[in-house]
């Protein structure tokens, strides 16, 4: 049997049955690694490898960028969890023919956002690489040890949410794929900005979690569609999806029409959104969208709900719709 018959989740799953954890974590399985400590906070970790030609394209982002990018998928990490992120580690593997200016500006890039963050980066390790750039990405959190968010509270009745808008960063990434973004348009730099430079939602993640009504929380990184499969697996639930609630923007709505692209397609299976992605207590859901509203200038939307019949039903207009589609995998590119 080949690794790609089993896909990125299946070996991932195969990994977590060698190793049992320890009392008082949490090991795979998570947006985080949580680790007991004395005290009331615990302490959050997590990890993200980028490879050039996989994660990225060194031709078609800029260095600042792709600085900014690197740190921004594991601190959105941190988010989901409802932490604070504290320290950062870098190690990078580099091609030899390398300009420095080209260094200069990946750190650069990676440096204003550890800055605005208050996420320090702390040591690392760098090397030669005989194929591209080679990133990896470790950052430590912590959190109040009651107000961490798993994956596998959901339950059924909870109103599923998410924080911000769905598809820009993948319609972003189907437009330097596809050549490029013509020159002028407002609305495709718009959505490459989107691909390119991910905002990781700390503070909305530490605000849901501090509210208490939020059950089940992860991000948005290979797409709605197979991101929630991970909570629905972990709460041992089912769910329902509005296709055409999930929240678009105008720039990609045009884009997609002009160029006859599925916009709900791509909000629900594109991915590297970085938004958050919620269970909520329904009975409170009202209110913690009215206060979250009112704290960071645009709504936490409802798209679907938590079911107890187990699986994924994902309806537009009424009616079942699938796609060919699917989440992200990196050893099982059939849907990808």
């Amino acid at each position: 049997m080949k690794l790609g018959a089993i896909g990125e989740f299946g070996m991932i799953e195969r990994i977590r049955a060698l190793f049992p954890v320890p009392e008082g974590c949490v090991g795979i399985g998570d947006d985080c690694a949580v680790i007991d400590q004395p005290g009331d906070r615990v302490l959050l970790v997590t990890t993200d490898l980028l490879v050039e030609d996989v994660h990225f394209l060194r031709d078609r982002i800029t260095p600042e960028e792709l600085g900014h990018k690197a740190l921004a998928v594991n601190l959105s990490d941190i988010a989901a969890m409802g932490g604070k992120a504290t320290a950062a580690f870098l190690s990078i593997g580099l091609p030899r023919d390398t300009e420095v200016a080209w260094i200069d500006g990946f750190f650069a890039g990676l440096g204003a956002l550890s800055r605005a963050t208050g996420c320090a980066l702390l040591g690392g390790d760098t090397t030669g690489s005989p194929r591209g750039v080679v990133i990896n990405i470790a950052v430590l959190g912590e959190a109040e040890r009651g107000r961490v968010v798993y994956r596998s509270g959901a339950r059924p009745g909870d109103v599923l949410a998410v924080t911000g808008l769905l598809g820009d960063s993948g319609a972003g990434l189907r437009l330097l794929l596809e050549g490029g973004v013509v020159a002028g348009d407002a609305d495709e730099r718009y959505l490459v900005d989107a691909h390119h430079r991910p905002v990781p939602h700390l503070a909305e993640g530490a605000w849901l979690a501090a509210t208490g009504a939020v059950r089940a929380m992860m991000d948005v990184s290979d797409g709605i569609e197979s991101d929630v499969r991970h909570i629905l697996a972990s709460s041992r639930v089912g769910a329902r999806i509005e296709v055409d609630r999930l929240p678009v923007s105008d720039a990609m709505r045009r884009v997609a029409g002009s160029k006859g692209w599925d916009v709900g397609e791509l909000a629900a299976t594109a991915g590297e959104d970085y938004v958050l992605l919620c269970a909520v207590d329904p009975a409170r859901f009202d209110v913690v969208a009215e206060l979250f509203a009112a704290r960071f200038g645009r709504p936490l939307r409802a798209i679907g709900r938590i079911e107890a019949e187990s699986g994924l039903r994902l309806e537009e207009g009424g009616r079942p719709v699938a796609w060919r589609r699917h989440g992200f995998d990196h050893f099982n590119r059939s849907g990808a």
